[in-house]
């Protein structure tokens, strides 16, 4: 990783951080640990219901950094195992472990210490026994490959600094035939990357979003099928936050070993 690379991921870093710090001590956070000005705008959409956030502890709710509401498209089903990435406080944790049931089982990753800290805290107010926190990067994610059925995230990729990483690992980590439901923030596809970088800071959510055409294909060259993007509210001009649907092919393992079928004598034989 680049020098300039890294000083953008320990920037989020800090920034999640002291959104951490912010709930514990209950002042109400923002997407992406509040942007950089004093009234840093709310790409939540209002999209969590009044039920969704009764359910949780407080901090959970404070903490909670995203632009939308991936469970909305998700549909979990009972006995599922869930992996939420940058999963910050675990409101979508501990909404997804409620959905998935007992026989079910959610993974959430963060990087942040801090966010690992207060997640594991909400997890045990809330009586969360099928969850499971880890430390790491979303683009390194630690689990081994065909582990999950379904992937969410909460207006974490565009802060990746290597998208197509990203892309790469949720499709090793999802089994054959599973899924995407993601909120993200997107580009219109006529914004340059210095366009973006004019609307907000890098950290605010805005500036490493990629637009509708780069996620399509980062998402396809990554392996998936069936992507679609759909905008749900204006982040900032020209830009939305949206949700992000895609699957892993059933075929997924049969395609990744076909080449060495080819490659054998017995397949080369008659053809």
């Amino acid at each position: 990783m680049g020098e300039q690379a890294q000083d953008v991921r320990e920037q989020v870093r800090e920034r999640y951080a002291a959104a951490a710090v912010r709930a514990t001590t209950r002042a109400a956070a923002s997407c992406c640990g509040g942007g950089c000005s004093t009234e840093p705008p709310d790409l939540t959409g209002g999209l969590y219901d009044e039920a969704e956030r009764s359910s949780l502890p407080e901090d959970a709710v404070l903490a909670s950094l995203g632009c939308g509401n991936p469970l909305a498209v998700a549909e979990l089903r009972e006995g599922e195992t869930v992996l939420d990435l940058g999963s910050g406080g675990g409101i979508d944790v501990l909404l997804s472990a409620k959905r998935v049931g007992p026989a079910g089982k959610v993974y959430g990753l963060d990087m942040t210490e801090e966010m690992l800290a207060l997640a594991q805290a909400n997890a045990e107010k809330a009586g969360a026994s099928n969850v499971d926190f880890l430390k790491g990067n979303i683009e390194a994610i630690p689990l081994p490959a065909d582990r999950v059925d379904v992937i969410i995230s909460n207006c974490v990729i565009n802060l990746s600094v290597d998208k197509p990483a990203v892309f790469g690992e949720m499709f090793r980590v999802l089994k054959p035939g599973g899924r995407l439901g993601i909120s993200d923030v997107v580009a219109e596809d006529h914004l340059t990357a210095a366009n973006r970088a004019e609307r907000g800071e890098y950290t605010a959510c805005i500036a490493g979003a990629l637009s509708f055409a780069e996620y399509r294909e980062g998402l396809a060259e990554a392996g998936f099928t069936g992507i679609e993007i759909t905008p749900t509210h204006q982040a900032a001009e020209n830009m939305h936050s949206a949700i992000v649907r895609a699957t892993k092919p059933r075929d997924a393992m049969e395609r990744r070993e076909m080449p060495l079928v080819r490659s054998s004598p017995e397949a080369r034989c008659c053809g």
